[in-house]
């Protein structure tokens, strides 16, 4: 099993900061064979990425493991009425990605269940599971001071976690390794910081330039091992024996075989230097771009 898994917003929506490309359904179909050609068994998606779970349904994805997620919950207060909304999601999902059941559910967003009235979604998404119309149920949370709360209040079966090369904020407060010891999978997104990570130096947006020096030393730590950026932030990501899923998102194929080229080979101790925990950088919603 690879540890890779397909993210696919780009199917159903304009997403990341490198490109903001919507994926053509020609090319799409191109991702998907290649994925499924290079031992990728796994597809993220959910109803909040535009079109993304009818493509994947229209492209014969039926042999993949599927994650997808519910809608958000606006309201302060989760009623009986709202968190039977959980029930209706899934059975539309189900029918646009033409799956009998899938592999997980989640909570899209985590601090839902944190809402007065938020144990009726999560006893919602037990029946579901029980029914075995999903395998594992879980939650799409940030990391913030309710993270380890929806962890120590919910038995959730996944959790779906941003992390990358520099964001050592999992480690740092120990999360990463009490979440793994309860024994739930762990999926990590925006490993390449929704593409800035890969991106040139001419082409980042000046908000950027506030951390010349992390980006100073990361280009030369880079130079000094002989390491793109792309291998480095894969390679750091699929070495982390706690994780279990690596989400990678990609416009094209050719992306697709570069990141599954860049995962075998060297990685050196990664230096205190790159670390970083200020969210202004690692959280894209407090990007000012």
């Amino acid at each position: 099993m690879s540890k890779l898994a397909l993210g696919t917003v780009q199917f159903g929506t304009d997403y990341g900061i490198n490109s903001g490309v919507k994926v053509d359904p020609k090319e799409v179909t191109n991702i998907i064979n290649f994925a499924r050609n290079n031992g990728i068994s796994l597809l993220d998606t959910a109803q909040l990425y535009g079109s993304s779970e009818k493509v994947l349904g229209d492209v014969n994805t039926q042999d993949f493991d599927i994650v997808t997620k519910s809608r958000g919950f606006d309201n302060e207060v989760i009623t009986e009425k709202e968190a039977s909304f959980v029930i209706a999601d899934l059975h539309k999902s189900l029918s646009l990605l033409k799956q009998k059941s899938l592999y997980a559910f989640l909570v899209h967003h985590g601090e839902d269940l944190l809402k007065p009235g938020g144990e009726m979604i999560f006893n919602q998404l037990q029946s579901l599971k029980e029914q075995g119309l999903a395998n594992k149920i879980g939650v799409s949370a940030y990391i913030d001071n309710q993270l380890i709360e929806i962890i120590d209040s919910f038995d959730i079966d996944i959790i779906q976690l941003p992390m990358n090369i520099l964001d050592s904020r999992l480690i740092d407060n120990g999360l990463l390794n009490k979440i793994f010891s309860k024994g739930i999978e762990i999926h990590t997104r925006s490993v390449f910081l929704q593409g800035l990570l890969l991106m040139d130096i001419d082409k980042r947006p000046k908000y950027f330039e506030r951390w010349s020096r992390l980006w100073k030393f990361w280009y030369e730590w880079l130079a000094d091992n002989k390491l793109s950026p792309l291998e480095a932030s894969i390679r750091y990501m699929i070495s982390k024996p706690e994780i279990s899923r690596v989400l990678v998102g990609v416009d094209n194929k050719d992306q697709l075989q570069k990141i599954i080229n860049a995962v075998d080979g060297n990685l050196p101790p990664i230096p205190e230097e790159l670390s970083t925990n200020d969210p202004d950088l690692l959280n894209p919603g407090n990007w000012k771009v």
